[in-house]
């Protein structure tokens, strides 16, 4: 969430960035509606230090006509604090609601364009897998190696569930533990987050209200989150850190859910797009900072890229156009990993900024070297999420007779470097 002060000096900066994020909002109606939201602030105090006055004045007035007289007075400021109270009551409820939905302003360096499809490639990395053969999926491969069973799946969760099996399994976890060990080499405390979140923490990461038909709800009205950076962010909500404390820097797991919403037909095969997954998050608070911000963001970037570099995996960073920034991300990186078999990059990492946005919801703050109080900046990564990745990583390992080459790096935690019939 904006500063309302920062949106009033800033009207045009908000509004061209709403523009070029392709969101519609009336921040003139909005600027209205605080007008009134502070005039009424003014009368209500106004009246409360009338009430205050009166009720001095009523406790040591002794002639009793005089003191009754005052009492009458005093109802009829009362009603007038009544009906103000309602109309401020009334004009917060719709100051609040529009408030959730000013978006971030993106940074200068983001493009311009509508979806995804307008993001701009900045960097590639690593040559496309070249095969003698005829390469196959990873359905294919996972079915004849008896890694993934998706028949099964679909009898028992639905739609687009799965089960991995054997060292389909064994593989995924170790991915896990090692992007998890290079994290903490790094500094990243690791933590197992919750998946079941209240709403409060929904809106306070930004994926409330707009991303709700995406969520998955339970009877009792909370949500599971699509990651672990949601239940990560709102750890310290509510909450001054001490400064000396910051950067304070998160390797977060948990299961992830997340609906698919208006993905009906798109990516149905194998484990591109499932429902039920696991990711790892980079989690950064920071000090309020912008330069601190985009140093943070590129580190974020290449904690990722050195990892799959050493799995040797070709991909390329992309940044993403304004359409495809979502409401808080002031800045995003995809990463997009390639697949074989689809012939192309698919996103695998998004890196994002969000200076205050987050923090001002969740109510983060710390208290500056000159004793004022301020939102943090935050960030966050995918380190890996899977099965996902999974899909890249056995269709370029690949080979002639149908196994899959272990990469160097992940063998010490499976325990073997070929998986095959």
């Amino acid at each position: 969430m904006l500063d309302i002060k920062f949106i009033r000096e800033n009207k045009d900066i908000v509004i061209a960035g709403a523009t070029k994020k392709h969101i519609d909002i009336d921040i003139e109606a909005l600027i209205a509606l605080d007008d009134r939201r502070l005039e009424l602030l003014k009368q209500i105090e106004a009246i409360r230090a009338e009430q205050n006055e009166m009720s001095r004045r009523i406790s040591i007035e002794h002639d009793t006509i005089a003191r009754n007289q005052m009492i009458e007075e005093m109802k009829i400021v009362k009603e007038d604090m009544n009906v103000k109270d309602e109309e401020w009551k009334e004009i917060m409820k719709k100051w609040q609601e529009i408030m959730l939905t000013v978006p971030n302003v993106p940074d200068i360096s983001v493009p311009d364009g509508a979806s995804d499809e307008e993001n701009v490639e900045y960097k590639v990395w690593g040559e496309k897998t070249n095969f003698t053969f005829t390469p196959k999926d990873h359905v294919e491969l996972m079915t004849a190696l008896d890694l993934a069973d998706f028949e099964r799946g679909t009898k028992v969760a639905g739609f687009r569930g799965y089960f991995l099996k054997n060292a389909g399994a064994l593989l995924e976890m170790a991915l896990w533990r090692y992007f998890m060990d290079a994290l903490v080499k790094k500094g990243f405390s690791p933590m197992i987050v919750p998946s079941l979140v209240n709403r409060a923490t929904l809106f306070g990461t930004g994926y409330l209200p707009q991303g709700e038909e995406d969520l998955y709800k339970t009877q009792d009205s909370d949500y599971l989150a699509g990651t672990s950076e949601v239940a990560t962010m709102a750890y310290y909500s509510g909450e001054v850190i001490e400064k000396e404390k910051l950067p304070l820097k998160f390797a977060s797991f948990s299961t992830c859910f997340r609906r698919e919403a208006g993905s009906h037909g798109k990516d149905v095969k194998g484990l591109f797009r499932v429902h039920e997954f696991y990711k790892l998050e980079q989690v950064i608070l920071t000090e309020a900072s912008h330069e601190t911000s985009v140093k943070f963001h590129e580190e974020i970037t290449a904690n990722v890229e050195e990892l799959l570099q050493s799995l040797n995996l070709p991909y390329r960073i992309v940044l993403n156009c304004g359409g495809d920034l979502g409401l808080g991300q002031a800045k995003k990186y995809d990463i997009e990993v390639w697949v074989p078999s689809m012939e192309k990059y698919r996103e695998t990492h998004s890196a994002s900024y969000f200076h205050d946005f987050q923090t001002r919801r969740l109510n983060i703050r710390y208290k500056d070297t000159d004793g004022k109080l301020r939102y943090a900046h935050s960030l966050n990564n995918t380190a890996v999420a899977t099965p996902r990745i999974l899909i890249s990583l056995i269709e370029n390992n690949q080979q002639e007779d149908g196994s899959i080459l272990i990469p160097e790096v992940l063998r010490p935690y499976i325990g073997f470097d070929k998986i095959e019939k």
